[in-house]
């Protein structure tokens, strides 16, 4: 299997990113880990598959905003 870091690198600073795994959790749960590291400090947040799911949605429909604003 490949070794490979996949950091989303942001737009204003590139030592700024966020970060996605998987996570195995106690009672055999998998969670999403989304690590956001910004200059010093960073955080995590773990979502549920559900929430994950749903987060990506409401992503992609925040995308999908701002293409209608572009293609007017």
């Amino acid at each position: 299997m490949a070794n490979i870091d996949l950091k989303f690198l942001c737009t204003f600073d590139s030592r700024d990113y966020i970060q996605t795994e998987m996570q195995h959790v106690e009672d055999d749960e998998n969670l999403i880990c989304i690590k956001i590291k910004d200059l010093d400090n960073s955080c995590a947040v773990m979502l549920d598959k559900s929430t994950a799911i749903k987060f990506a949605k409401t992503l992609r429909t925040e995308i999908n905003k701002i293409k209608e604003v572009n293609n007017v």
